[in-house]
């Protein structure tokens, strides 16, 4: 398992908030360190029956991570100009139509992909020590925050995680984008993306029926 592409799988289940109110809820910290604990009691459960039945594993992964990904901003920012406000407004009803299609349709893609692709490395880290640490670039007014966290394994330096959080209408956090030791994952599944369309030759279709997550090597 590589080192970026093992501890995305960390990164991304690490992470759930519930809907709080702005003004009273939690910080983007908050969530991050409180939810941390969370997960890593299901990892250290799943190691007594995820050969057996691994679905249990990925649905309760599954539920963590839905509330707190914002995983159709992901792949919208991941479909860059394709699925843009300027590309948007430039077409006629039709088109809108068919690109709120292709841009549901990809986002469950990523949804159930990347879950299940990622939710199978996490299991190497149950008995990782985890450090989260407050967030160095919150503006709580404009809705952002990052949140930098370490986590210590076998490796001699610790995994450096930084996640890119917004806060919603409703006062909830959210994941907006990962990065993993200076590797920025939204920026390489972009790329990703929009190498696929120029193969297809601006074929959403084509790009979101061939999806599979790119493995990012440092």
């Amino acid at each position: 398992m590589l080192r970026v592409y093992s501890a995305w799988a960390l990164a991304a289940c690490l992470l759930v908030a519930g809907a709080w109110a702005k003004e009273a809820g939690p910080s983007a910290h908050d969530v991050v360190d409180a939810t941390t604990k969370r997960v890593m009691l299901v990892v250290g459960e799943a190691g007594s029956y995820v050969d057996e039945d691994p679905e249990r594993y990925y649905s309760q992964v599954q539920e963590i991570l839905d509330p707190v990904i914002d995983f159709r901003g992901f792949a919208r920012s991941v479909m860059g100009p394709y699925a843009s406000s300027d590309r948007y407004r430039s077409l006629d009803e039709a088109g809108r139509a068919q690109l709120r299609d292709q841009l549901d349709r990809f986002t469950e893609v990523m949804r159930l992909g990347l879950v299940r692709t990622y939710s199978k490395g996490l299991l190497a880290y149950g008995d990782s020590r985890i450090e989260v640490f407050a967030a160095t670039d919150e503006d709580q007014d404009a809705g952002r925050a990052t949140v930098r966290q370490l986590v210590y394994t076998s490796q001699p330096e610790p995994y450096v995680l930084i996640y890119q959080m917004g806060q919603g209408k409703a006062g909830d956090w959210q994941l907006r984008n990962i990065i993993i030791e200076n590797v920025n994952l939204g920026e390489i599944y972009r790329n990703q993306f929009e190498a696929s369309a120029r193969k297809n030759n601006g074929d959403l279709n084509a790009v979101i029926d061939s999806w599979t997550a790119v493995e990012v090597e440092t």
